[in-house]
């Protein structure tokens, strides 16, 4: 009896494990001789192949998980720098795929898709990619990708496949947040363990935007004289990461100075918080550069700065200027663009 009740045990985890299962086929035309798929997946953060496998002579690889939640596979060939594929394979889909790859273009484009909104949304993009390259756009193939993407994902943004597409907007965040907010709310509540889904939910919670107020800094001066960045409410203030060690924020520093000499009547000020872990290196690049202004604050915790983790500030230069309420007006202005939007502040 305990052996049949194990065998119905057995019987019945294999049909719920099959009822889960996906099914992932592909046809891949024009593929050099010999060459394999490699079939990867997230582990602890990170890709990790998990299998390689043949062809058969049509092209013809098929693919087969059991799955309760959706899974993300990626697909490349077995060369080096491989374009790849990413696939999201639900529960209970059969997936078909046709591929082609491109050498040229060191491109795979999706030229078929049955079976998934997903990988039909993914098709789209592989298209994009293609046609940004294949037809003439002036040599702006990244303004045509970023607004056919854009346009793309405004259409879809209830197919989960847009929360891993919307990061190809990553470094420009700002500008695209109100297309990340659209996507994050058509998902979240379906999916709200899905990593990109949390992805995209906590760039959205913890990204200040134009509007919002920026978090108080409190830190030690040159002096060891506290500062706060609270006192300087009713100025326009420009917050500078920056660091001694860093090329681009010290060429950026003479625009920067010629900008405070030029607007600090006016009501400019700088508040420079310096991601250096030497304090020494610190001081000589506010003398050497005649960073002049009074508000200069580092707790020399380099990139574990308390004011930069409040501010995510992930790489630098990187800049938030606030109005005289303490409400942000813009992130990440530089040069021309931060000497126009102060013209435009103080024409007012």
């Amino acid at each position: 009896m305990k052996r049949f009740i194990l065998l119905i045990t057995i019987m019945a985890a294999a049909l719920a494990a099959d009822a889960q299962r996906s099914t992932l086929n592909c046809t891949f035309n024009g593929l050099e001789k010999d060459m394999r798929i490699v079939v990867s997946q997230a582990q602890g953060g990170r890709l990790v192949p998990v299998d390689t496998l043949t062809p058969d002579a049509k092209g013809h690889i098929k693919l087969e998980r059991n799955t309760a939640d959706p899974l993300m596979v990626v697909l490349s060939l077995t060369k080096s720098n491989s374009p790849t594929i990413y696939t999201i394979m639900m529960p209970k889909e059969k997936i078909t795929l046709g591929i082609n790859y491109m050498p040229a273009l060191n491109h795979l484009d999706i030229t078929s898709s049955k079976g998934s909104a997903n990988m039909a949304l993914y098709k789209k993009f592989t298209n994009i990619i293609t046609a940004a390259h294949m037809q003439d756009h002036q040599g702006n193939i990244s303004s045509f990708i970023e607004f056919s993407l854009d346009t793309l994902l405004n259409s879809n943004p209830s197919v989960l496949m847009s929360a891993f597409l919307v990061t190809y907007f990553e470094k420009a965040f700002e500008q695209y947040s109100g297309l990340y907010k659209k996507i994050r709310d058509a998902l979240i509540d379906r999916w709200p363990e899905n990593e990109f889904v949390k992805h995209i939910d906590n760039r959205l919670r913890t990204t200040l935007l134009p509007g919002m107020e920026a978090p108080e800094i409190e830190m030690a001066d040159r002096d060891g004289n506290i500062r706060k960045l609270s006192s300087l409410r009713g100025k326009v203030v420009l917050i500078d990461f920056w660091a001694s060690w860093c090329r681009p924020c010290r060429m950026e520093n003479p625009n920067v100075v010629r900008l405070y000499r030029l607007y600090h009547f006016k009501g400019f000020e700088v508040f420079s918080v310096s991601l250096d872990n030497n304090r020494d290196a610190w001081l000589k690049a506010i003398e050497d550069d005649h960073l002049t202004w009074p508000n200069h604050v580092s707790d020399l915790r380099g990139w574990s700065s308390a004011a930069g983790r409040l501010y995510g500030i992930q790489s630098i230069p990187a800049t938030v200027l606030i109005d005289r309420n303490g409400k942000v007006l813009a992130r990440n202005l530089r040069g021309q663009d931060l000497e126009n939007k102060l013209k435009e502040i103080f024409a007012e």
